[in-house]
């Protein structure tokens, strides 16, 4: 055993206690000789210098990269991921370019691609965990790829893009792993089973939230137009920043202000592309809803109602019309009937009346006016006269006719005729 080193202490404080005040607390154990195994990484990388002394870079490297490694695969072991959800890291993924980080998948970098915008930042950074302890520089060291970090730093700007919202958004807003297509209107099939998740992926660009739910074929006429009126003015929040051209190294104050000027512009352009898409989207969907289908036959039984009840009532008030028309025509047919029979009974009266008047003047006439000489004439013809002037009606003259008649016959017609005229 060799002799144990001499330790010189220093002196004692000023402001220590004197040596009669102070305690003692405990003793030096006894000496016991332990055996040291020669193990760990670093003893085996001692070893191999001792055995290969043209290698110590490489060596340290190597022995830094085991333990690196050990530390990594301890790790990983406790990372709460299923092996089921791990996705398979094609050579074409492995070999990716950072330089060229704009045409990465992110999601796929970081092994989400079956989640991609659905996964929670707590589906990120475990998933950022396992890939950067799988894929550590030091741990590719190890595996003799020394400058091999080309990966490591794709997954690096995933990470940094996913889980800055405002760079997750930009990303999500033109993932071209996540379709953009749109249903045609004559599309054949179940409508909820094509447009449901349809409508369910482009939810996610709403400013508003909860979108109100496609439904099902019982739901309310109340709630389908709320739906489609809310799709129709939808705020979407989807950006197209992401596909901005970059500028060119060593550009002029001048090319840069173009090249902002052309982005803004070609942003617009997408946007009005994107909202004519979704108004497409709305459009298609109004067209094949069996909902709607059946709601404008509703509408369209309404209207026929209405229009059967309106022309029901016009063909009433037609023919009450009509019917009040057709008796005024009778009506003033049987008027005019009775006019026209009135007419002709004043007339055959007239002319009875007339025909009686003559028959009464060629009574005076062929009786020579009752008179016994001619100088007598003129008296008679005015007592016919004044008979004439004084019976206006027909059954008068025909009585003054009849009773002269009847005088003429019993031979004292001039009395009779003188007693007539005296009475008027």
């Amino acid at each position: 055993m060799s002799a144990l080193p001499e330790i010189t202490l220093s002196s004692v404080p000023e402001t220590a206690p004197a040596a009669g005040e102070t305690k003692v607390h405990g003793s030096v154990s006894a000496i016991e000789q332990l055996e040291i195994s020669p193990v760990g990484v670093y003893v085996q990388h001692y070893l191999r210098r001792l055995k290969n002394p043209t290698n110590d870079q490489t060596d340290h490297l190597k022995a830094h990269a085991d333990h690196i490694a050990a530390e990594a695969a301890k790790a990983i072991n406790d990372v709460s991921l299923d092996d089921q959800e791990d996705e398979e890291e094609s050579e074409e993924l492995l070999s990716l370019d950072p330089k060229e980080w704009k045409k990465q998948d992110h999601y796929a970098v970081l092994g989400l691609s079956r989640l991609r915008y659905k996964a929670t930042m707590d589906d990120i950074i475990k998933a950022h965990r396992k890939k950067v302890l799988r894929h550590h520089p030091d741990k590719k060291a190890a595996q003799g790829h020394l400058n091999d970090d080309r990966f490591f730093k794709c997954i690096k700007k995933a990470f940094d893009i996913l889980t800055n919202p405002e760079k997750r958004r930009q990303w999500d807003s033109v993932d071209p792993e996540v379709s953009t297509d749109i249903p045609s209107a004559k599309e054949k099939g179940d409508f909820f089973e094509i447009y449901g998740p349809v409508f369910e992926r482009e939810a996610r660009f709403s400013k508003t939230q909860p979108v109100p739910p496609l439904g099902n074929i019982d739901s309310s006429r109340e709630d389908v137009e709320a739906f489609y009126e809310f799709w129709y003015n939808i705020n979407s929040w989807r950006t197209f920043e992401y596909l901005d051209k970059e500028e060119v190294e060593g550009s002029n104050r001048d090319d840069k202000r173009y090249m902002e000027m052309k982005n803004r512009k070609d942003r617009t352009t997408r946007k009005n592309k994107d909202n004519q898409r979704l108004r497409t989207l709305v459009d298609n969907a109004i067209k094949a809803d069996p909902r709607m289908q059946k709601f404008k036959e509703e509408d369209k039984k309404k209207r026929n109602a209405r229009k059967n009840a309106r022309e029901e009532e016009e063909r009433k008030m037609k023919e009450a019309k009509k019917a009040e028309e057709e008796a005024a025509k009778k009506a003033a047919e049987a008027a005019a009937a009775i006019e026209e029979n009135e007419k002709k009974l004043r007339q055959d009266a007239h002319k009875m009346f007339k025909k009686e008047q003559r028959a009464l003047k060629l009574l005076f006439k062929k009786a020579n006016y009752f008179a016994e000489s001619d100088s007598d004439v003129a008296a008679g013809v005015a007592k016919l006269d004044k008979i004439l002037a004084a019976k206006k009606d027909t059954d008068s003259l025909v009585a003054v006719r009849e009773q002269i008649e009847a005088a003429q016959a019993a031979g004292n017609v001039s009395a009779v005729v003188d007693e007539i005229v005296s009475q008027l």
